[in-house]
């Protein structure tokens, strides 16, 4: 188990949670459509590792480098 921003560009993970994130952050991303079990691309990230576009159920997404730290995620091969 890994956070997003550990991922490199065109690595794939499946979410497996939120670690210590607030109820607001996590019902931010719920309605962003992320999700436990959700698989995620990386597309780019920016040259400072802020921030990171992923994509995911058809749509692109940043998130900030703080986003990513607090996002839980198993790599995919």
């Amino acid at each position: 188990m890994s956070n997003l921003s550990e991922l490199k560009v065109g690595e794939r993970a499946r979410v497996l949670g939120f670690g210590d994130s607030t109820g607001a952050y996590r019902r931010k991303l719920l309605s962003m459509g992320i999700m436990p079990g959700v698989e995620i691309h990386v597309v780019r990230v920016a040259p400072m590792g802020d921030p990171v576009e992923v994509r995911l159920r058809g749509f692109s997404l940043t998130l900030r480098k703080d986003e990513a730290l607090n996002l839980q995620v198993e790599k995919l091969a």
